[in-house]
């Protein structure tokens, strides 16, 4: 049985994140309906369905990158709740640079490609405030080694890197700052297999090390066996199963789920 990411303690019994009711349609089309669920710090949830099942939408809507018809999506800042549905633009923005990160299936969309890889990770540290270029290079160059990448390629742009490689510097942009919540879209998606393990391995281990609370969205339900605590499957826009990782894909009660397991359902 997969080990715990999350330890429950006196300083992370109260949700990092509680979402109540959310629900998003095109037209007469239903993108997510009346979805609720807490995360707790440190807690990793993977959303799993096939194409159309609303994970994407979901994961949009939590992140704020699309407006949910109705709900909320209450974030625990630190210093006290704040709903993020009907919050400014602007933080919104500056909480998109700070307390979360964005981890897109296409590196492309989460990197600056005209920009080299060691600038990229010091973008993030700059919208935090940092201004010492040394000190920014510095870790610049610690985060490259943690995801695997040469020192020697820093100054190199991500477009001379592989699609592997590329995947591995978003996540060191992402996470050079710390956040409390990582939202990840098909992170692995794309990949060959080999460098599919060896980037859960990675993220694994950051997870682990980081005590990271994540939102993962995958079709692939070995990179939830590996990296989530807890999970959803979504079908039409509902949730229509939830629990423990190992509980859901050990002992599925929802024939959809049964479907996803047993592989029948190509997703």
């Amino acid at each position: 049985m997969t080990a715990p990411l999350r330890t429950l303690t006196a300083e992370t019994d109260r949700p990092l994140l509680q979402v109540q009711g959310l629900t998003k349609s095109y037209g007469a089309r239903i993108g997510c309906a009346h979805i609720s669920f807490d995360l707790f710090p440190g807690e990793v949830m993977g959303i799993v369905g096939e194409s159309g099942s609303g994970k994407s939408t979901l994961l949009s809507c939590l992140a704020g990158h699309m407006a949910p018809d109705t709900g909320r999506v209450i974030f625990d800042t630190g210093t006290g709740p704040v709903d993020t549905v009907t919050m400014a633009e602007a933080e919104r923005r500056r909480m998109a640079r700070t307390d979360w990160a964005f981890v897109h299936q296409n590196p492309r969309d989460g990197l600056r490609m005209g920009v080299s890889a060691g600038g990229n990770v010091g973008e993030r540290l700059m919208a935090i405030g940092a201004r010492h270029y040394g000190e920014i290079r510095a870790t610049a160059t610690d985060w490259l080694a943690r995801v695997e990448i040469a020192a020697d390629r820093i100054d190199d742009r991500p477009r001379a890197f592989s699609g592997g490689m590329q995947q591995r510097l978003q996540i060191a942009r992402n996470l050079v700052t710390g956040p409390r919540l990582v939202f990840m879209d098909e992170p692995t998606g794309g990949l060959d297999v080999s460098v599919q393990a060896r980037l859960l391995d990675l993220l694994r281990g950051l997870v682990r090390e980081m005590g990271l609370s994540v939102i993962i969205v995958t079709h692939d339900l070995a990179v939830v066996r590996l990296l989530a605590d807890r999970l959803m499957v979504m079908k039409g826009g509902h949730v229509v199963e939830q629990g423990l990782t190992d509980q859901v894909l050990d002992d599925p009660q929802h024939a959809y789920t049964q479907l996803l397991v047993s592989s029948v359902l190509q997703v």
